[in-house]
């Protein structure tokens, strides 16, 4: 008898009426709420402007999903393609299957469209939004336990996990490896946020950073997994993506820090023509204040003059008078 374990929803999907919630869109949809709003947070501190991380978001978040959606499908062709499986399944995003390795390489070509049209490094965007995705991450891996899947070995630990018979699974209690990678999520984006303002990280540095910490964790929870995947020289394909991946972004870092040290000075130079413009009206202001003050001075020191030459008048009028 298991004396602790982690149940699992006995359904994916609400029904608020005629409308069904399904707990994997809605873990996606908060997800990428908080991404946008952490992801603002950070990019205004960095000097740039409120609103600005939300409308490149609305070029990179669609080209996520796509990316996300076309990994899964690809490398999990079978699943879709093969014998008896219906082709179509492969729309039902909301059923789940996204792989971040398409959702990260396809979302950076709409974050770069979105920057080029406001002028603004996609490096330092990146950085800005860096821990926020890694939170997205978090959140959205909560969305494996609402369908039951991607969960890793039997174990009988205190937080195994249950799961139900169904559909290509069998009942039992296993690792649950969507939590694992969920608080791995969290501390990569603490990671992030601590090295990003200890050694004033730039130049997409942050971001690396990011990558490199979130595919170390995925490494050793992808190895964990018993859900069908290809294999290459015995190791499932996402774990050798994980290995390149992270070669490639520690090598990213490195030249990167030799090549163009520190951090961006402006970010987005609407901002910073803002912010002249602001200083510009501020001494403005100052001036007239002074010139201001100035005429006050004079008109007082000219109706000082005529008070005084009011009373000498009157004195040497009286004076005539008594003469």
């Amino acid at each position: 008898m298991d004396l602790a374990y982690i149940p699992s929803p006995s359904t994916g999907v609400i029904h608020l009426g005629p409308i069904p919630l399904r707990g994997y869109a809605f873990c996606i949809i908060i997800g990428v709420f908080v991404a946008v709003w952490y992801g603002n947070r950070r990019w205004i501190a960095r000097g740039g402007t409120a609103g600005t991380v939300a409308d490149i978001a609305v070029w990179a978040v669609p080209f996520g999903l796509v990316g996300g959606r076309l990994y899964h499908v690809i490398t999990d062709y079978q699943l879709y393609f093969s014998e008896g499986e219906n082709w179509v399944d492969a729309f039902k995003i909301w059923e789940g299957g996204l792989g971040i390795w398409g959702a990260i390489a396809l979302g950076a070509v709409g974050a770069w469209i979105g920057c080029r049209r406001r002028g603004i490094p996609l490096p330092a965007y990146a950085d800005a939004i860096a821990p926020g995705i890694a939170l997205a991450q978090a959140i959205g891996r909560w969305g494996n336990w609402f369908n039951q899947e991607l969960y890793g070995r039997p174990t009988d630990l205190p937080w195994a996990l249950k799961i139900t018979e169904g559909a290509n699974r069998e009942a039992g209690t296993y690792h649950p490896t969507f939590l694992y990678e969920s608080l791995w999520c969290i501390g990569v984006a603490l990671l992030v946020v601590w090295a990003d303002r200890r050694f004033k990280l730039g130049h997409g540095r942050a971001f690396a950073l990011y990558v490199a910490a979130y595919c170390a964790g995925r490494g050793w929870i992808e190895y964990m997994r018993v859900d069908e995947a290809h294999h290459v020289l015995g190791l499932r394909l996402n774990v050798w993506t994980a290995i390149v991946v992270f070669l490639l972004a520690v090598t990213y870092i490195v030249v990167s820090s030799r090549l163009r040290p520190g951090r961006e000075e402006i970010v987005e130079p609407k901002a910073e023509k803002k912010a002249e413009e602001k200083e510009e009206k501020a001494e403005g202001s100052e001036k007239a204040g002074e010139s201001d003050a100035d005429a006050d001075v004079k008109a007082d020191a000219s109706s000082d003059d005529a008070v005084d030459l009011g009373k000498d008048g009157k004195d040497v009028e009286h004076g005539a008078g008594k003469s």
